[in-house]
């Protein structure tokens, strides 16, 4: 009977109150070449939104106040055919700013009811289950209208805080979209930034942005495991991605860094969070040689030290 009482808890925890403890990661990355400024980068991702979800766009909207110098959306916005609008009341004056961004499956597809052990299962097995078709072309043309990059499968430079920073991105590897050779070739150096983007971190992916002499590569899509276990960590990533690496910021090779948000959302047929609060990260970006002691010795890590 105890042990069924602290189940029920635990689930109503998870589902009541943990999924809608709205948190700010932030992170120190010694990335931008020596004698650059630095830049705050806003890191959203995974918002699976459903037009009703207001706390989580009031909460999203009021992060313009950080002022972040670039906004970077790794995908997965939406999670109902009528939920632009709600993504867009959501992003608000942050639509004012520079900002780039990629899709994910679930901009492209709508969620389904699914059997939540499917999760646990490894990659290999499972079936792949598409929902209805997304409006993401209407989200897509208001990103586009309003300033952001689609950095799809493009490289682009853009200019963030007065230095120039070169930028490109792929479609959702979950899905198999992903192109690298469309934007395959050596990252401009004269740039104070070389900034990769792509929806789901897969080390296939991961690997030649690190060979073209990418600073840093953002991502989303693992949720940060979305159920963790104290001293354990993320049961799954629900990618080839390591466990170690769900969330975070992380060493990728030898001069990569890679961010993964635990994103802001979870499917609506599975509305929980444990040990893992929906979060948006902001990455405050500085030159490689004036690094603070907490970043140097990040740096020095070949390992990922996760925040748990």
């Amino acid at each position: 009977m105890g042990a069924v009482a602290l189940g029920a808890a635990t689930l109503g925890y998870a589902s009541a109150i943990e999924r809608r403890h709205w948190t700010l990661r932030t992170a120190e990355i010694p990335v931008l070449t020596p004698g650059s400024r630095p830049i705050t980068i806003l890191h959203i991702s995974d918002l699976h939104m459903l037009p009703g979800q207001e706390s989580k766009q009031r909460w999203v909207a009021a992060l313009d106040e950080l002022n972040p110098d670039l906004v970077v959306n790794t995908g997965d916005n939406l999670a109902h055919r009528q939920a632009v609008p709600a993504v867009l009341r959501a992003l608000g004056k942050l639509l004012d700013r520079p900002g780039v961004f990629v899709f994910g499956s679930n901009d492209y597809y709508g969620p389904k009811p699914k059997n939540p052990a499917r999760y646990l299962m490894p990659k290999g097995r499972k079936k792949r289950i598409h929902g209805v078709h997304l409006p993401w072309r209407d989200l897509r043309a208001a990103l586009v209208e309003h300033g952001w990059q689609d950095l799809t499968h493009v490289r682009r430079t853009v200019k963030v805080a007065g230095q120039e920073v070169f930028t490109a991105g792929v479609d959702d590897p979950h899905l198999h979209r992903d192109r690298y050779n469309d934007i395959a070739g050596r990252a401009d150096r004269s740039a104070a930034l070389r900034l990769g983007v792509t929806h789901s971190p897969e080390p296939r992916v991961l690997d030649p942005f690190a060979a073209d002499g990418y600073d840093l590569v953002l991502a989303g899509h693992t949720h940060g495991g979305q159920l963790r276990l104290p001293g354990y960590g993320a049961l799954v990533t629900n990618c080839d991605l390591d466990r170690s690496r769900a969330r975070g910021v992380s060493r990728w090779g030898a001069n990569m860094w890679l961010n993964v948000s635990a994103g802001l959302g979870t499917s609506p047929y599975a509305p929980v969070r444990f040990a893992c609060p929906p979060e948006a990260s902001l990455l405050t970006l500085v030159p490689r040689d004036t690094a603070s002691p907490n970043a140097q010795r990040l740096a020095r890590r070949k390992a990922r030290s996760d925040v748990r």
